[in-house]
């Protein structure tokens, strides 16, 4: 399977190549969000703003007003927390085409607790005009470029960094998931990074006699998405969402909603990130750690099914991506 390097990075900078228009913003890190490239090739389009990103959040809208259309660059926990006001204000109430481009959310980043964006995806969908994005691979993130351009408001997106695999070979759309897998018995609906490690147990879940109906899902704000509503009405045992994000909130409760709205009476569980605050490590250890991986989803389909499948580690496929520094190699620039 492919793996592709600054991916966020060449992507931007060959997007912005022939519009004067799009500008990009910095909170001091250039480097930690891939963005350098585009610095570089157009720096009279490039604004260091420091670790100011209230300041940064009000200038973008500012200059959004003025026909311009800003990508604002920062770590994910640092586009919401201390500056969700300037979000509300500068941003959304205006309706303004800016884009936030959040880095190395929850388990993406090794820092621990003051570095994970772990309610992002609730916080966000609950701003008015707001659309949320997350991407899942290589192609989710060269293709936001496209999407975007046909959202007139705000848009809050999840980012990949790094080494990032390719895991599709379609671009992602708006309100629209990819079907990655076909049955009846459980539905997953998974985002993220966890697609990947979605991936690496359905093999085994269908050797396993359970027919699986999986979806990558990268729109969740607007969540309209009627193949996910036809599948969820015909699983069997019932439907599980798995998410790089806390379980109250993100995606395990948009699906509650959309089922509890279409009068869908099925069940749901969740995979994710269980009301707590994680401490840093590698994105691989963090998973594991904290129930993401591959494994603590063959265990939630083993509750599902009511039975032990006798799927173990070593039957999972096995095309993890990380690049072995990634735990303590520098964050910033």
């Amino acid at each position: 399977m492919e793996r592709v390097i600054k991916v966020y990075d060449n992507a931007f900078a060959e997007y912005g190549k022939d519009k004067p228009e799009v500008i990009a913003f910095s909170a001091d890190l250039s480097g930690g969000c891939e963005v350098r490239e585009f610095w570089e090739k157009y720096p009279d389009r490039f604004y260091s703003m420091g670790i100011a990103e209230q300041n940064m959040h009000s200038f973008a809208g500012g200059m959004a007003l003025e026909g311009f259309v800003p990508f604002v660059h920062t770590f994910a926990v640092f586009i919401y927390r201390r500056s969700l006001d300037m979000v509300h204000l500068s941003i959304a109430h205006p309706n303004v085409k800016v884009r936030l481009v959040g880095s190395v959310p929850g388990v993406t980043s090794p820092a621990g607790a003051t570095h994970q964006a772990l309610d992002d995806i609730a916080v966000m969908r609950a701003v008015p005009n707001m659309t949320v994005l997350e991407c899942g691979d290589a192609t989710d993130v060269e293709s936001f470029f496209q999407l975007q351009e046909q959202i007139n408001g705000p848009v809050y997106i999840r980012v990949l960094r790094g080494e990032v695999p390719r895991l599709f070979n379609t671009p992602m759309e708006l309100n629209k998931s990819r079907m990655l897998s076909d049955g009846e018995d459980v539905v997953i609906l998974s985002s993220g990074v966890c697609t990947e490690e979605a991936m690496r147990a359905v093999d085994s879940i269908k050797k396993a006699g359970i027919s699986v109906h999986h979806r990558h899902i990268t729109c969740l704000k607007p969540f309209e998405d009627q193949e996910v509503l036809e599948a969820i009405k015909k699983a069997k045992y019932g439907i599980i969402t798995m998410e790089n994000h806390n379980v109250l909130g993100g995606l395990g409760s948009i699906v509650a909603d959309m089922m509890a709205e279409h009068g869908v009476g099925k069940k749901l569980f969740k995979v994710g990130i269980q009301d707590e605050y994680m401490h840093g490590g590698s994105k691989l250890y963090l998973m594991k750690r904290y129930g993401l991986d591959a494994m603590a989803l063959v265990k939630k389909v083993n509750e599902v099914v009511g039975r032990d499948l006798g799927i173990t580690e070593d039957m999972l496929e096995a095309f993890h991506f990380e690049l072995e520094n990634d735990a303590t190699r520098a964050l910033g620039v």
